[in-house]
């Protein structure tokens, strides 16, 4: 089987792909729909057929990579593990995903404020459902007496994600550490937290 080129891949997942390289390289106040369209080989009617406007590519970037993770949470949540399991592995799985995605994060870091203030209002919609299913867990693992109730689930929801939306100023690939390994420490750091 032959390797997919450019051709094959569709449309909107060519001109997200050179979105997010532009965005992420130049900034998206500096990238114009001409350079994106220029580097996804396709013409501007194509990149307004599918996305509208610049915005709603600034805005898809974010969202995929907020869906995956929103999908991937619900699974561990939802799972017979005992608590504190998946709260480890949901604080893991969002560490190690935006490093995947580290352009996307970096994009977001950097360029939220860019947003229209309808789509704006949808990101933070987005992230706050996210981080009320994650504040579930932590609160499902206080009632059953498994992490301590000293402080309130919203400061620790607050304290680790801190540290995850930060991961695009400096992680570094050929860094000392693997995902995995940064991942592990750092939900180890929250469950420590949880049992003072």
């Amino acid at each position: 089987m032959n390797p997919t080129t450019e051709e094959e891949t569709p449309v909107p997942q060519r001109l997200l792909a050179a979105a997010t390289r532009l965005f992420a390289e130049r900034g998206y106040d500096r990238t114009s729909v001409q350079e994106i369209v220029e580097a996804a080989g396709v013409t501007k009617g194509a990149l307004y057929h599918y996305f509208g406007s610049k915005d709603d590519l600034l805005h898809e970037v974010y969202a995929r990579m907020l869906r995956l993770q929103q999908e991937r949470l619900d699974a561990i949540a939802d799972s017979d593990l005992p608590i504190e399991e998946r709260l480890r592995a949901a604080a893991a799985d969002v560490v190690v995903t935006t490093i995947d995605n580290l352009d996307d994060a970096l994009i977001f870091l950097r360029s939220m404020h860019s947003l229209s203030p309808e789509k704006n209002k949808q990101v933070r919609a987005e992230r706050r459902r996210y981080h009320e299913r994650f504040r579930a867990l932590i609160e499902e693992g206080q009632r059953e007496g498994v992490f301590a109730t000293a402080t309130p689930a919203d400061l620790v929801v607050d304290y680790h994600f801190g540290s995850v939306h930060h991961l695009a100023s400096w992680y570094r690939a050929d860094g000392p550490m693997a995902p995995q390994e940064i991942a592990d420490h750092l939900a180890d750091l929250l469950l420590r937290a949880l049992r003072e």
